[in-house]
C-alpha cells in the first residue's frame, strides 16, 4: 500500500477544530447524535487512537475514535486536539505504520485498513464539523478517492449488515455528483 499523506486533511481539520468557539459547542451537525462539541470530542479521541494504531501502541481505555461527549472537553482542548491531529499525520508518515496488524479503539485490523479508516474519519468528520459551523469544506481529490475506495464495499445494496451502527443508511446521490458528495452519500450524509 502507498503511504497516505494525512497532512492536507488533518491541516483542514485542525483549522476547523481550533476555530470552534464555546458558543458553537451546542450547534447541531450532520451526525444526528453529535453536537459540534460532541464531534470535537470524538475528533480528539480518534486522533489519539489512530496515531496509536500507526505506532502499534494501542491507547489504553480509548474508545473507537473517542466518546463523542462534549462534557469531556477541557480547557485547552483546541491546542491539544490540534497537536493530536498533527501527531496523527506524523505517525502515518512512517512506512512501518502500514506493516502487519494494529488496533484502534480495541478493534484489531490490518494496518493499511486502519490508515484508510483514519483518513475516512478525518475527511468525513471534517465535512461534518465544517457543516455544523456553517463553513465551506473541501478535500483533495486523492483523499476523497481513497475514502470512496474504503467506503464502497459496505455501501452497495446488500451490504447493510456490514455497515453496523457506525454509519447511517446510504443516501442516494446522482452518479454524476462530485466525488465528495458521492462519498458523503455512502457515509449516510445528506448534502
Amino acid at each position: 500500500m502507498d503511504l497516505i499523506d494525512f497532512e492536507p486533511a488533518t491541516t483542514t481539520l485542525r483549522r476547523l477544530v481550533t476555530s470552534v468557539t464555546d458558543d458553537q459547542l451546542a450547534a447541531p451537525t450532520p451526525c444526528a447524535d453529535y453536537s459540534v462539541g460532541d464531534l470535537v470530542d470524538h475528533i480528539g479521541g480518534l486522533a489519539i487512537a489512530f496515531a496509536g494504531a500507526a505506532r502499534k501502541q494501542p491507547v489504553p481505555g480509548s474508545e473507537q475514535g473517542g466518546s463523542g461527549d462534549a462534557s469531556r472537553l477541557e480547557p485547552g482542548r483546541r491546542d491539544q486536539i490540534d497537536r493530536d491531529l498533527a501527531g496523527l499525520a506524523e505517525a502515518w508518515r512512517d512506512p512501518a505504520a502500514y506493516d502487519g496488524e494494529t488496533e484502534a479503539g480495541g478493534i484489531a485490523m490490518p494496518a493499511p485498513i486502519a490508515a484508510s479508516v483514519a483518513l475516512n474519519e478525518v475527511v468525513v468528520h471534517g465535512w461534518d464539523l465544517a457543516t455544523g459551523l456553517g463553513l465551506p469544506f473541501s478535500a483533495r481529490d486523492e483523499d476523497v478517492a481513497a475514502c470512496m475506495a474504503f467506503a464502497e464495499p459496505f455501501s452497495s445494496p446488500g451490504s447493510e449488515e456490514m455497515r453496523g451502527d457506525a454509519f447511517g443508511p446510504v443516501v442516494l446521490v446522482p452518479e454524476d455528483a462530485p466525488p465528495l458528495e458521492r462519498l458523503l452519500g455512502m457515509m449516510g450524509r445528506k448534502v
